[in-house]
């Protein structure tokens, strides 16, 4: 089976707070032929473990990482790079997708009142303005 995993379905196999749905989150990733993890769910996924699970940049990073990097996952690599960047640059992985996303669709310039956003942007070489 080829299934889309949303961000909850991520992490209950990463965190393994709750063994019913840890275990069943865990079988249905392992066992699907391909799993599509779209940007949003990394997003969510990202905001959950920093956020709601007090986890550190590096160990989320990692979490990421080795998700996207798994033989059967589907995802935007380039993006979630760039997400990864930010993040482990002491940004938000989210402003790092968008800057990246908004680059490839054509919009060269980041622009953001997130000042820290800018200046992680401006940082890495890239034109943002806040």
């Amino acid at each position: 089976m080829r299934i889309t995993a949303d961000a909850n379905v991520l992490v209950r196999a990463a965190v393994m707070d709750d063994p019913v749905q840890g275990a069943i989150a865990a079988e249905m990733l392992l066992e699907a032929e391909a799993v599509a993890v779209t940007l949003p769910s990394l997003c969510e996924f990202v905001c959950v473990l920093t956020r709601g699970y007090k986890k550190g940049a590096n160990e989320v990073a990692a979490a990421v990482r080795a998700l996207i990097e798994s033989a059967s996952v589907l995802a935007d690599r380039p993006a979630a790079e760039a997400g990864l960047a930010m993040l482990e640059r002491g940004g938000d992985f989210a402003d790092g997708v968008i800057a990246f996303e908004g680059r490839r669709a054509g919009g060269p310039v980041f622009v953001s009142f997130d000042r820290d956003a800018v200046a992680l942007t401006e940082a890495a070489g890239f034109e943002a303005k806040g």
